[in-house]
């Protein structure tokens, strides 16, 4: 349960290859903290099991790619080699910037321009502007819901966790691969 902080952000960005149903069963968090992070969205993404916790909440919805981006930029901005700068700045662009990035973040156009023409020169800020954008989309809407969710109140009222339904979501067809089909919605009714 006490992993070492960037192992717990590895696994965030890269995934473990399987849901860890078990870990969320192991997590104890006193009601007098998960209040805590009722306070504001700053505590709760200082808090270890908070983040934890967020992150299943977002994986409830299908957009924990916002959480992802968010520690992705964070441990980016802790870089130090110029060469580990490029590396991660790439590896960042193509996982949630680019346009069909498998995990693509929700940007203006203009925002993933200048992040694109940076892109071969980063500097510790280039994505700066983005990973405002996505925390105050995160503050403003995932966090409101995450307050009102069974996940976040259960741990509130000191209830132990139900284990949560966790499915990914596929891109596996688009709405363009169904165009010639005629929808019959008699057949509904």
């Amino acid at each position: 349960m006490c992993e070492p902080k960037e192992k717990t952000i590895f696994k965030l960005i890269h995934g473990s290859g399987k849901e860890e149903t078990s870990k969320e069963a192991k997590i104890r968090i006193s009601p007098e903290e998960a209040i805590k992070w009722g306070e504001s969205f700053d505590k709760l993404l200082s808090h270890k099991d908070g983040l934890e916790t967020f992150t299943r909440f977002l994986k409830t919805e299908f957009s924990e790619e916002n959480i992802e981006f968010w520690i992705a930029c964070e441990d980016f901005k802790k870089s130090k080699d110029p060469q580990q700068v490029i590396r991660k700045a790439k590896a960042i662009y193509e996982k949630f910037i680019q346009n069909d990035a498998p995990q693509e973040v929700n940007l203006d156009f203009h925002t993933k321009e200048i992040i694109s023409k940076s892109i071969t020169q980063p500097t510790l800020h280039s994505f700066d502007v983005a990973q405002s954008r996505v925390y105050q989309l995160m503050e403003q809407d995932s966090y409101m819901r995450f307050l009102k969710s069974d996940i976040y109140l259960d741990l509130t009222e000191g209830r132990s966790q139900r284990p949560t339904n966790l499915r990914r979501r596929s891109r596996s067809f688009t709405c363009t691969e169904f165009q010639d089909v005629k929808s019959d919605v008699a057949i509904w009714l």
